[in-house]
């Protein structure tokens, strides 16, 4: 989170901000460790708090210190956010003095959450085994071994490695779906023994929903998620194409990502006056605005851990057209409508009926989704 300060929060993002907010409010005294460029800092529970504030409100951080100057390719956001962690720190060491630093400053027994995908080097992970506590890792998906074709160069070898790593390290391995627990497995299991996993669904967070943001004029429809070729904005984009001009409008909520210079070729040739229109920079009281007056919630994604964004949408009431992946039928069964993105005519049917579909005669689904505390509740008493 402190390399990606000043950002709206993405999925990962969300849970390593939930994790910590759970800690930080459990009795259990918690620490934070943080890399730096110029080596690791360890923050105590004072210092967790003061920077979890500090990465919701950025305009209230620091001006940048001399360090952070040094360091290249930073946005004044991440050196300020470098220059908190440092003001706030407990200790510090360079990288080859990590072990000593968590040794000296921590209690014996002290347990490792890994909640982020990041920093699961042989370094750390070695490291923070002289601790003699359990390390925990949540893992999110192993999408880049099991797609590679959609993610950048140079990504899959260094994901494999951390796999690896948590295999050989982990004391228990937190699952956010049976079905990512499937997938990682069936990539751990190839180089030995697996720990100890449990499955414990996302929790979602209360969020008022910002009832003055303009919404549009009905009918029309949302997608939630960064612009990458596995969430395939390209198959949507295809199919607005196919409807012509009078299509309604499709709202893309979501930054560019990578590796998807044809699609984004294909927006910037659209016409600005619609009918499909990229909103980014919006807050998640704008983004449930947009939602809940949907037509409905449009999820084409090659391949997903969890799938925050159908959850929302459920949560909402509002009608959901998804791609038939195995994990959106274990978190929210027959709520959707699944449509392989094989059958591009089923989902044309699908939309033509969605948008002139009487919302009286589709009443709200119930769907309550796991709530945080229903997640720690389970994680936690593993250790």
């Amino acid at each position: 989170m402190v390399r990606r300060a000043g950002r709206v929060l993405t999925g990962v993002d969300r849970v390593e901000m939930a994790y910590l907010d759970a800690l930080i409010s459990d009795h259990v005294p918690v620490f934070g460790l943080v890399r730096t460029p110029f080596g690791y800092v360890l923050l105590d529970e004072s210092g967790l708090t003061a920077m979890r504030d500090s990465l919701r409100n950025p305009s209230e951080m620091v001006s940048p210190d001399l360090l952070s100057w040094m360091s290249r390719g930073l946005s004044r956001i991440e050196r300020k956010a470098q220059s908190e962690v440092r003001r706030h720190a407990l200790a510090r060491a360079l990288p080859g003095k990590l072990a000593q630093m968590l040794v000296k400053h921590l209690p014996q027994g002290t347990h490792y959450f890994n909640v982020g995908h990041s920093n699961l080097t042989k370094r750390v992970l070695s490291a923070v085994t002289g601790l003699c506590g359990k390390t925990v890792v949540l893992i999110h998906d192993v999408i880049p071994l099991d797609f590679p074709e959609f993610q950048r160069d140079g990504t899959v070898v260094v994901f494999r490695k951390k796999v690896k790593l948590v295999r050989e390290f982990a004391d228990v391995v937190i699952y956010n779906s049976a079905d990512t627990r499937t997938c990682s497995e069936a990539q751990m299991q190839q180089w030995g023994s697996l720990p100890e996993g449990i499955v414990s669904h996302l929790g979602t967070e209360k969020v008022n929903i910002d009832v003055e943001f303009e919404i549009p004029k009905a009918p029309y429809f949302v997608t939630i998620g960064t612009i990458e070729p596995r969430k395939n904005h390209a198959f949507l984009l295809g199919l607005w194409d196919e409807l012509g001009p009078y299509a309604p409008e499709l709202h893309i909520i979501g930054g560019r990502g990578w590796n998807n210079d044809a699609v984004f070729a294909h927006l910037d040739s659209m016409p600005k006056e619609g009918p499909v229109f990229e909103r980014t920079g919006l807050t998640d009281g704008q983004m449930l605005a947009v939602l809940k007056g949907a037509s409905g919630f449009l999820f084409p994604s090659h391949a997903e851990g969890f799938g925050l964004p159908p959850v929302e949408a459920a949560a909402l009431g509002v009608p959901i057209l998804s791609n038939d992946l195995p994990v959106i039928r274990e978190i929210l069964g027959d709520i959707p409508v699944y449509a392989s993105v094989s059958d591009r005519y089923l989902w044309l049917n699908e939309l033509k009926q969605m948008a002139g579909a009487d919302a009286a005669l589709h009443p709200k689904r119930d769907f309550v989704p796991q709530s945080w505390a229903d997640h720690f509740n389970e994680v936690l008493r593993l250790i």
